[in-house]
């Protein structure tokens, strides 16, 4: 179980400084931009992108840190939400959305494995996904088409893979009673992890990471991302778990480089997967960013691998009750 103080929402005073933190940092760059615009240093092009970003931040961080405030079915139902979201702009630019029945079971799936993180059972969270693996492979059987159906299925399993079984990590935390700090550690740190690999790379430069998958993208920003993004989770994740076997310095570093690697994969990841649909954004909901998918994917592996490793050294909701739906 994560170590957390008696009190309130803000009893914990990780929860407290990383709001205050995102708080600050929107501001200072909403201040940066202004300056920007009113000093004619910057190309209007370049200028109306950055006001779009800035304006798309507005309304993520809310929605983003608002539900992980507020408390655990909130935080499980907006991981819900997240995930259909997701699976609806892959699925259309997949085509998969074609393939009702296959979207039919990815649907059902999502639902079941965030329900079984809602009702804090374990046994069937897990065995959701191999459950859910092995019905998207015979569904479509009956149909009598097996033209296509290895391409149909691959992506049908990926799919839940990755918006269902994966995302779902996330909103599990939330069974813990001292989920707070790590979920909103978690969510900004994968933000800062872009922003360092971004920064990063324009200020060193050098070789290209993977020009074919993604062309902007530097081997001095993949390490620069690392670098920061390690130290921020391992200094913060020390406050988090101090008094835990997870509080060894080795781990937490550990925790860090998995943060940022497994960030920086799921990136890579939806760019593999845009490069080869040929498109250059899964969706234009959010100004400035292009789709949901593409401004979230770095959770697709960080939530999955950071449930795991805090599994195994401190556990999650070990004090909590189980089943508390269906039992």
């Amino acid at each position: 179980m994560i170590p957390y103080p008696e009190g309130g929402v803000f009893a914990h005073p990780v929860t407290t400084g990383i709001i205050l933190a995102t708080l600050a940092v929107l501001a200072v760059s909403g201040l940066a931009i202004l300056w920007l615009s009113r000093s004619g240093r910057a190309k209007p092009e370049f200028r109306r992108e950055l006001w779009l970003r800035w304006a798309s931040w507005c309304v993520l961080l809310p929605l983003m840190l608002g539900p992980v405030l507020v408390g655990r079915v909130p935080t499980i139902l907006a991981v819900t939400i997240l995930s259909l979201a997701c699976y609806r702009e892959y699925a259309r630019a997949t085509g998969l959305f074609r393939e009702r029945v296959l979207s039919l079971v990815i649907v059902l799936g999502i639902l079941a494995v965030n329900f079984a993180a809602l009702d804090h059972w374990y046994g069937f969270f897990v065995a959701l996904w191999p459950l859910t693996a092995c019905a998207l492979a015979v569904c479509t059987i009956p149909l009598d088409r097996p033209a296509g159906y290895i391409q149909r299925t691959a992506l049908a399993i990926l799919a839940f893979m990755l918006f269902g079984a994966g995302l779902a990590h996330l909103g599990y935390m939330a069974n813990d009673p001292g989920y707070r700090p790590l979920v909103l550690l978690l969510l900004t740190a994968v933000a800062l992890n872009d922003v360092a690999a971004f920064t990063c790379g324009k200020l060193i430069g050098g070789a290209k990471l993977l020009p074919a998958t993604s062309p902007n993208k530097t081997v001095s920003g993949a390490m620069g991302a690392v670098v920061v993004t390690t130290t921020l989770v391992a200094l913060v994740g020390a406050a988090i778990f101090r008094g835990t076997p997870l509080a060894n310095p080795v781990w937490l570093i550990a925790m860090g480089a998995l943060v940022s690697v497994a960030g920086q994969a799921g990136d890579l990841l939806l760019s593999s997967i845009k490069r080869d649909l040929g498109i250059k954004d899964m969706g234009t909901v959010l100004p400035g960013h292009g789709g949901v998918l593409d401004r979230f994917n770095s959770l697709l592996l960080v939530a999955p691998a950071v449930f795991h490793l805090v599994q195994y050294f401190v556990g999650f909701g070990l004090t909590s009750p189980v089943r508390s739906i269906t039992g």
